[in-house]
């Protein structure tokens, strides 16, 4: 350690985050630095992307929570966060950035920083962090490596970086292939040139060991065996097992009583290992205290000196979330109950701090708030596959009143698509009132353009984008900033086909009722009246008996005729069937079945309430 004024820097620890837009492959980039660091063995097998933990990670192929891991070089010890690159998951960046000194940006070799890049380089860039530029993916056949550092450069000056922030480095890698190096001419062999720039640029933590102890708690895990764990940094003094330690939070006055700490762990490699003590400067999980929350101090008690907490960046997006009371409630999940339901809601907000749950005048029924549709699907698919039965409506932007005007979210959206279906996608980005800021050719045939939509626009747009590019677009959106309310937008065109009665699926009843449109459903499942079985052909909705069966007649039998042929019908998954919600339409979420059904099932009831309702309006 080197002494400077009353702090020391502890030259053998380095504290960074990888921040990036969404598979711009930052896990890919930490899994080779854990690789080359000497973590395995050399005939050890190892999966890919072994810091994506979550079977939802796994599977998409996405970070969703942050992951704290741990490398050594030259007898210096890299604390690394690998942070979620969605933006609908950047309050888990935004609060682990705290835990830092410094941030590896990448940035992929041919898109060049796309909007989650903005959002997390401002986060850093305001935290005062240094930062060293990756240009990841470089062997890519259309890596345009020279451009995408002008765009880098560019968006720095942009976010208002000081001089030091711009002086930062660039380093040219390929995650894949496990090399790195400082000249894009010139092909690297291995991670070493980013190993040493983390040393050179990235600063040592400065502390001060031998005063109070400090801890900011900035991401909460969680044990079945010994509950609540807390993780963050280190900020002053030691931290011992046993000690006695209060917690306190940044705008409170006092404590919120003194807890004993049981058990103490840093981050070797992908493993938790058990220490005694800890000094200022390190990344460590504390076990022991029950009530434990993000953004609390753990202090002395006699020295109560709360830190202060990043300002999480509120929730735009809403959905009621209440007990399911289908016909076929019951018959799948474990969790049932609003006790259940409100439990589990509860218990998120406790490690998701972008998260709102409120309750609603119903004690059925709450409403729970996120950064947007991914968010929340996410945590109804965790729900579902841990037994709970539920029913989520149509999710709705949460407005803002600014200087008397009532505002909403507007989302900045860069989509990149083939010239032939730009004209296409200009067209219906204009018809959900979007307003194209930017457009530039990315190469003869790709085009990226660049637009200010309202996220009520976005909602349902997805699937018809996919089909309007031909599944060759890509479009990314963030929030950027809430502005006066543009208007009614156009709704769904089609109407829905809705079962006449309770049964089972019939291929007869099924083939009739494809004429009117697209069918959700095949023969043989389960369905009850009020339940949505299609997509309607026409704008209204359409009451269809797909449990009808052929009778026999005295000249021929009920299966004399000609083999009936059904089209596939179109399944859908979670994001698709929220999506296709209407105001009067509910999603129903089981473990094993995601059927959407209308609010008011009863024919005679909801055509007395569909009357009301336009007498209203």
């Amino acid at each position: 350690m080197q002494k400077e004024g009353i702090s020391l820097k502890r030259e053998d620890i380095r504290n960074i985050a990888i921040i990036a837009h969404v598979d711009h492959g930052k896990t890919t980039l930490v899994d080779e630095m854990l690789k080359q660091s000497g973590l395995f063995r050399e005939n050890q097998q190892l999966q890919d992307r072994m810091m994506d933990s979550g079977d939802i990670e796994r599977e998409r192929g996405i970070t969703i929570l942050s992951k704290n891991t741990s490398i050594h070089y030259k007898n210096t010890k890299i604390n690394v966060v690998d942070t979620p690159g969605h933006a609908d998951f950047g309050g888990e960046v935004e609060r682990v950035l705290k835990m830092t000194s410094g941030v590896v940006l990448l940035v992929d070799a041919f898109e060049g920083p796309m909007p989650q890049t903005r959002f997390v380089l401002s986060k850093a860039l305001a935290l005062g962090l240094k930062v060293i530029v990756v240009i990841n993916k470089m062997d890519r056949p259309d890596a345009r490596p020279d451009e995408v550092v002008d765009e880098v450069f560019d968006l720095f000056i942009e976010l208002g970086a000081n001089d030091s922030q711009l002086e930062c480095p660039f380093i040219y890698a390929s995650g894949r292939s496990g090399t790195a190096t400082l000249d894009p001419a010139v092909p690297g062999t291995d991670m070493v040139p980013l190993f040493d720039a983390i040393l050179k640029y990235i600063p040592a933590p400065e502390v001060d060991p031998d005063g109070p102890a400090q801890l900011l708690v900035s991401t909460i895990d969680y044990n079945d065996y010994v509950g609540r764990i807390g993780i963050g940094k280190i900020e002053r003094g030691t931290i011992k097992v046993g000690d006695n330690i209060a917690l306190c939070t940044y705008g409170t006055e006092g404590s919120r009583g003194n807890v004993r700490i049981t058990s103490l762990s840093v981050f070797e490699g992908l493993k938790r290992v058990s220490v005694e003590s800890a000094s200022a400067g390190e990344i460590v999980a504390v076990s022991g205290v029950t009530d434990i929350n993000i953004g609390d101090t753990l202090c002395k008690p006699d020295t109560l000196e709360p830190l202060p907490f990043v300002k999480i960046t509120e929730p735009t997006v809403s959905m009621t979330f209440s007990v399911n009371d289908s016909p076929f409630a019951g018959k799948e999940g474990k969790y049932l109950t609003s006790r259940h339901l409100r439990a589990r809601l509860y218990k998120e907000t406790e490690t998701d701090v972008s998260l709102r749950v409120e309750d609603t005048d119903s004690a059925d029924s709450f409403k729970v708030s996120g950064r947007g549709e991914l968010h929340l699907s996410i945590l109804i698919e965790n729900m579902r596959r841990e037994g709970y039965e539920l029913q989520v409506s149509k999710p709705e932007v949460l407005y803002k009143t600014v200087d008397g005007k009532r505002c909403e979210p507007m989302e900045r959206v860069i989509i990149d698509v083939p010239d032939m279906y730009s004209g296409t996608v200009i067209q219906h980005m204009g018809t959900n009132h979007g307003e194209m800021v930017n457009m530039l050719s990315l190469s003869d045939t790709m085009r990226r353009m660049e637009f200010i939509v309202p996220a009520r626009g976005l909602f349902g747009y997805r699937n018809a984008f996919l089909t309007d590019t031909h599944g060759e677009g890509v479009m990314n959106s963030i929030f950027d900033s809430y502005k006066p309310y543009t208007g009614e937008l156009p709704g769904r065109k089609n109407g829905s086909l809705i079962a006449f009665e309770t049964g089972e699926s019939i291929t007869y009843g099924l083939f009739n009722a494809q004429e009117r449109g697209t069918l959700f459903i095949g023969a043989g499942e389960q369905v009850y009246s009020g339940m949505i079985v299609g997509e309607s052909s026409r704008p209204e909705d359409i009451e269809v008996n797909v449990c009808k069966r052929k009778n026999m007649t005295n000249s021929r039998s009920a299966g004399s005729d000609d083999a009936l042929h059904l089209i596939p019908p179109k399944r859908m998954s979670l994001e698709q069937a929220l999506e296709y919600l209407g105001e009067d339409e509910l999603a129903e979420i089981t473990p094993n079945n995601i059927r959407i059904r209308k609010k008011i099932l009863d024919p005679t009831a909801r055509y007395r309430a569909a009357k009301i309702n336009s007498r209203q309006n």
